[in-house]
Parts: C-alpha cells; sequence; structure tokens
C-alpha cells in the first residue's frame, strides 16, 4: 500500500473500533463507571495498571479493586485508614498483590495531597514533544515515599529500555479528546500529539505487517519508531491508531 492508501485504511478501522461498543469488552469500562475527574483518573490509573493478561480477568480485579475501595477511589485514596488496606489481603492480580495494591494507594495520596493530582505530575515534566521522560519522572515521585522493592516492577521507565505500554494507555485514556465517548480527554494541559500508541504483542505484529514497524522486541526504541510512522499519518492525533492496530489484531487475527 501506498502512504496515502495506508492511512486510509488505518483511518477506517479507528472509526470502525473508536466507539462506545468497545467499551463492553475493555477494561475502560472501568473509569467510565465514575464521573468525578478524580475518580476516573484513579480508577482508570489503577486499571491500566493490572492490564495485562486475559482481558476478562483483568476486568474482574479491576472491578474488585474499586469495590474495596468502596467505588469512591479519591475519597478512599485521601481517607483510607490501615484496617482499609487490611481488607485488601488476598487480593492478586498476576504478580500484583495487596501489597502493591496498598502502596498504590498511599503513593497515590501522597500525589493528590502533595503534588496536585496525577495530572500536575505528568505535566510539570511534559517537554516538547517527550512524554515518554515525564512517565520516568512519574515513576520517580510515585515511589519518592517509603516503598516495597517489589512494587516498582509495576511501573514501567521508558528511559530504561520499556514500551510503557500501560502507562502510555492510560495517558491515552486521559488525554484524547472524548468526542466518542471512549477515550475521556479530561487532561487538557497535556497536547494529545504528544501521545504515544501503546504498544504490545498485537499492535507491534499488526504495525510490523503494515510495515510501521521494523524492530522485533517491543520495546522503548520499538516504540520511538512506530511513533515517527505515525506521527506521520496524523501529527495532531497519533493514538488514535492504537484503535486500528489493537481491534486489527485482536478482533480480526490481522
Amino acid at each position: 500500500m501506498t502512504k496515502a492508501e495506508l492511512k486510509e485504511f488505518l483511518d477506517v478501522k479507528v472509526v470502525q473500533y473508536n466507539n462506545p461498543d468497545f467499551i463492553n469488552s475493555d477494561p475502560l469500562q472501568i473509569p467510565h463507571r465514575f464521573t468525578k475527574k478524580e475518580d476516573i483518573e484513579i480508577a482508570g490509573f489503577l486499571t491500566a495498571t493490572i492490564a495485562w493478561g486475559n482481558r476478562k480477568s483483568i476486568i474482574k480485579n479491576a472491578d474488585k479493586m474499586m469495590s474495596l475501595m468502596h467505588n469512591s477511589p479519591h475519597d478512599f485514596v485521601l481517607n483510607h485508614s490501615d484496617d482499609d488496606l487490611g481488607n485488601f489481603k488476598g487480593f492478586v492480580h498476576r504478580t500484583f498483590n495487596e501489597t502493591d495494591f496498598a502502596f498504590f494507594v498511599q503513593s497515590l495520596k501522597n500525589i493528590y495531597t502533595n503534588h496536585g493530582g496525577l495530572e500536575a505530575v505528568f505535566k510539570t515534566h511534559t517537554k516538547e514533544n517527550d512524554l515518554q521522560t515525564a512517565i520516568s519522572k512519574f515513576k520517580a515521585t510515585f515511589f519518592e515515599i517509603e516503598h516495597p522493592l517489589r512494587t516498582t516492577k509495576h511501573i514501567s521507565d521508558p528511559l530504561k529500555g520499556s514500551a510503557a505500554k500501560r502507562i502510555n494507555m492510560f495517558l491515552r485514556w486521559m488525554v484524547r479528546d472524548s468526542n466518542t465517548n471512549v477515550d475521556f480527554g479530561i487532561w487538557k494541559t497535556i497536547d494529545p500529539a504528544l501521545l504515544s500508541c501503546p504498544l504490545d504483542v498485537h499492535s507491534g505484529n499488526v504495525a510490523r505487517k503494515l510495515g510501521l514497524l521494523k524492530r522485533k522486541q517491543n520495546d522503548a526504541k520499538a516504540l520511538a519508531e512506530l511513533d515517527k510512522s505515525l506521527r506521520k499519518l496524523d501529527p495532531k492525533d497519533p493514538s488514535k491508531y492504537d484503535f486500528a492496530l489493537f481491534g486489527l489484531g485482536v478482533f480480526e487475527g490481522f
């Protein structure tokens, strides 16, 4: 395909998969239960954090996380007691367990109390044409309070070679426009042009088949290469192609 043909093909797929029907089988349905900005942010962040493996399992365990937080994530983060965190006992999603969950709540309290919230932390460290450094700085802020060493693996660092798929997905949810009622568009201080496509096995394989990506590993270098390709197709909203690449891979076996 020519570049123009490829863009036309992918734009059609974006329209096909960037719609509310997509939410019914996607973890994104969890933050969509809320209307308060901070609730959406926290529910989205925690859901994205455990978004690997079986999608039904992700949704089930993200739902359990919300239940354990009394379905009021922001209020729970700010006002939880040690006994509340004790109720997390037995929670596990793959390698993310009760210890990790409890620390995430404690760190989020620090972020909302002392740093102005999740959006403010990312905005503070966002430089021109670079959100990946902001993700790395966010990780440093997230773990600035005393923490279990085991928990650091649950937030990726692009500056150490990771594609940071889950955080890039979370940022897409928060930053992209809400015109189709899929992404939220509640973070107005970050330009959607800076977003990266969440790179996983599905989007990576489809991108390679379409000639958008040559690097074999799904790492930070591959993400930079894919970013470059997608920005040529739409410099203002490159991460919209996540819908096309993921949809082609998961639903069409492309």
